[in-house]
């Protein structure tokens, strides 16, 4: 089942994106063995119910040649690896890629790491935090004059390495697959979030963006994109860009004809666009507003939390939850008309 089914993959287990990842291509029917080097005390720090279905787990031990041997073994008749240490580590383990396309010279050889195999940074430690800190996007985040807000990891860990990863190992198959020849994916965190933000560094040169956090079309600093408090304590998300949408807005809102907020494209209405949507989502609660707002072209949405968005209608009519085993989860993603991906099976134990 799924696109990937026939491809195999042998995952170098990690923390954060390595593991993400390797959940994203068993998710999509590859075959995927995870190996995990022996648990202290017998629990894998970092091990994830979630991020960690969908494959079979081997304990070996990298440290004895006999292991070593093992994973090279396993490497000879798969597709793809994937490891996220610090460069060197896999060298001086024996894995590194000079030996292992020595075994399988149409491996695709797929590297997850913060700053890269290269650069001055790369043979110090860092975290999702750290990557977006230089690659200019944390500090896009959060409001004007105020600190910087990390994004959780899901911009970095999962975003900019994870989804990159895949990107590059799914491109260095069909390119072995063609012509028999593997490569080495070399997919850092600061590379994928650095590419993210091609669209606003347009922006930016055109002069259509302020390098300055809060006060953008995106970032919070327009009124007309941004969130407001209800009279719960709830809050809902607004995204009403284009005029249309913009001016649904304005009617569901029964403020349409108001001239002083009317022209929502000109910065010089965004105090009076922002001080009147403060006061109108204040007067009832969130529910209130998501029943008003959810068949419209408005661009209002409630702000759920993780537990609310699993029970939300249109969530549950797509399906974006399974159970597995008896934790609840995101179900795979993206979706296919001809080779569906199986509901994943449960972490091994």
């Amino acid at each position: 089942m799924g696109p990937l089914q026939g491809v195999s993959v042998v995952e170098m287990a990690g923390i954060g994106p390595i593991s993400f990842a390797g959940m994203t291509l068993a998710d999509l029917g590859a075959a995927v063995t995870r190996i995990q080097r022996p648990a202290k005390g017998g629990i894998a720090w970092g091990a994830s119910p979630v991020l960690d279905r969908g494959r079979v787990t081997r304990e070996v031990d990298l440290k004895s040649p006999a292991g070593v041997e093992e994973v090279l073994g396993l490497l000879a008749d798969a597709e793809v690896l994937i490891e996220g240490f610090r460069p060197g580590v896999m060298e001086r383990l024996g894995l590194g890629p000079d030996v292992c396309l020595a075994r399988n010279p149409a491996l695709v050889y797929g590297r997850m790491t913060g700053w890269g195999q290269s650069g001055r940074y790369a043979h110090t430690a860092g975290h999702d935090i750290t990557y977006l800190a230089i690659s200019g996007a944390l500090h896009m985040i959060g409001e004007p004059d105020r600190k910087p807000v990390p994004p959780v990891n899901l911009l970095g860990d999962f975003g900019a390495g994870a989804n990159y990863l895949v990107i590059g190992v799914l491109g260095a198959l069909l390119h072995a697959r063609a012509g028999g020849v593997g490569q080495v994916v070399d997919a850092a965190i600061v590379d994928g979030a650095v590419s993210t933000t091609g669209l606003l560094h347009g922006f930016l040169e055109a002069g259509a963006w302020r390098d300055e956090r809060g006060v953008n079309l995106l970032d919070g600093g327009a009124p007309f994109y941004d969130t407001y408090q209800c009279a719960d304590g709830g809050w809902v998300a607004v995204g009403a860009l284009e005029p249309q949408f913009y001016a649904a807005l304005l009617e569901a809102l029964g403020m349409a004809g108001d001239d002083a907020i009317a022209n929502h494209l000109d910065p010089a209405t965004w105090p009076a666009i922002r001080e009147r949507f403060t006061a109108k989502f204040a007067e009832r609660s969130r529910d209130e507003w998501h029943e008003l707002f959810a068949d419209s072209d408005c661009c209002v949405a409630p702000v759920l939390s993780m537990r609310e968005a699993r029970e939300d209608g249109h969530n549950r009519d797509r399906k974006l939850f399974v159970d597995v085993g008896a934790i609840p989860q995101p179900a795979p993603a993206p979706r296919f008309s001809v080779t569906t991906p199986a509901t994943p099976a449960p972490a091994d134990p």
